[in-house]
């Protein structure tokens, strides 16, 4: 049989097919191989494993991803970025409060219903999980994959993970309380580290695996900006860091099936978190997408400023028509509101509850998976994303000032 017949065969377009298929969608493929090594041989690259993944992917794969991204933005508009103040306030209150209050009312009354299935250590770790900072490493991939603004991602995370090492702590003292109090850090045996030894890893984990890494990009970036972009180009450092967030997963699962984690807890337990993730972050996706382009602000301040507008007109338009954001942030505060940390989550959770606590397991198991399923639901969206940015492209330039226009209304 001649190669040109073979080609002409079902076999082979059908195997092509499904080649084409595994191919486009390797993201998933390797997550799946890095789950099921995780299972098998979870001693490899869990914390204290064999690689020492707390340092080689903690700090080496988080590392990577920030020099990638330091290589590729420009420095002007980090600076612009980082004090957008308003973009700050949208994340901090809906990663912090807005999110964590809901889990806490949602899980008070799954605790109220007397739901045998469902383990009241596991609600203990759903409220935790939504305690905890955004994400460090995923946001910033998933944001670039969807043509968002990266680069108040890459601030809006570093100021989240700084500021959580304070918050988070606060947030479980009040959430644990009453019916909570069995779940509180301070009950705990092995819950000995103090809000200093948690800043102080918080900032050491930041300073290597975050600002280091985007410090020498930007150098190397504005030194050589040439070579820059002929390495960014020709060695798809983009899918260097898809595939380094894939290593922090493995890392998350592979901790998680050697303490146990999995088996501690009832399966309607996993089933129920599985689809409840699920839902609930898209559920808070929308919720920062009404929180990010309130539809009031729109409506009242629907027109720029003129010599005919009163001085109370003004000074609102200029206070609140930069919460209506534009849609580039509009993506990076909506993949970073929902988001939640396992990387520095699950040092934050063990040094409050104990490395050798025996609930420990049971507490991480809703950060672990809420992390998986965060960066898997993330990658569908990010299409729907990328699409409704570049349908900007052909509306009029006039439905959503740019900042540039509103500072020459302020002046």
């Amino acid at each position: 049989m001649s190669l040109e017949t073979f080609k002409e065969t079902k076999f082979y377009i059908w195997s092509s097919k499904v080649i084409s298929f595994l191919i486009s969608q390797w993201f998933f493929v390797l997550l799946g191989v890095f789950i099921a090594l995780a299972h098998s041989y979870p001693q490899f690259a869990k914390q204290g494993g064999i690689i020492r993944a707390e340092y080689t992917i903690s700090y080496g794969a988080v590392a990577i991803i920030f020099l990638i991204s330091g290589l590729s933005m420009s420095t002007k508009q980090l600076l612009v970025n980082a004090a957008n103040w308003r973009a700050h306030f949208t994340v901090l209150s809906m990663s912090f409060l807005i999110t964590s209050s809901i889990i806490f009312g949602i899980a008070s009354g799954i605790k109220a219903s007397h739901d045998g299935q469902i383990d009241d250590w596991m609600l203990v770790g759903l409220i935790v999980t939504h305690a905890c900072p955004t994400t460090v490493s995923s946001n910033v991939v998933m944001t670039k994959l969807a043509d968002g603004n990266d680069i108040l991602t890459l601030c809006e995370v570093f100021i989240g993970n700084i500021l959580g090492a304070f918050i988070t702590p606060a947030l479980l003292q009040l959430y644990m309380r009453g019916t909570w109090d069995f779940g509180n850090p301070s009950h705990q045996e092995g819950g000995e580290s103090t809000i200093q030894e948690l800043y102080g890893e918080t900032m050491k984990q930041l300073g290597l695996s975050v600002f280091i890494p985007l410090f020498v990009g930007q150098v190397v970036q504005n030194v050589l900006p040439d070579q820059t972009k002929w390495c960014l180009s020709y060695f798809k450092l983009g899918k260097v860091g898809s595939f380094m967030l894939l290593l922090i997963m493995f890392q998350s699962f592979s901790t998680a099936f050697a303490q146990n984690a999995f088996e501690s807890v009832s399966h309607a337990s996993i089933i129920f978190l599985v689809f409840f993730n699920i839902g609930i972050y898209l559920f808070f996706t929308v919720l920062t997408y009404i929180y990010s382009r309130p539809f009031w602000v729109k409506r009242w301040f629907f027109e720029e400023p003129n010599e005919t507008s009163s001085t109370l007109y003004r000074y609102s338009y200029k206070f609140c028509r930069p919460f209506y954001y534009n849609r580039k942030d509009t993506v990076a505060v909506m993949l970073c509101g929902p988001a939640k940390t396992a990387a520095l989550g699950v040092s934050l959770v063990s040094s409050q509850y104990g490395a050798h606590n025996p609930k420990l397991g049971i507490i991480l198991v809703p950060l672990v998976l809420y992390q998986a399923e965060q960066v898997i639901t993330a990658n569908f969206l990010v299409k729907l994303m990328k699409k409704w940015i570049h349908a900007e492209d052909m509306i009029t330039i006039d439905e959503e000032p740019t900042a540039a226009s509103i500072n020459s209304i302020n002046k």
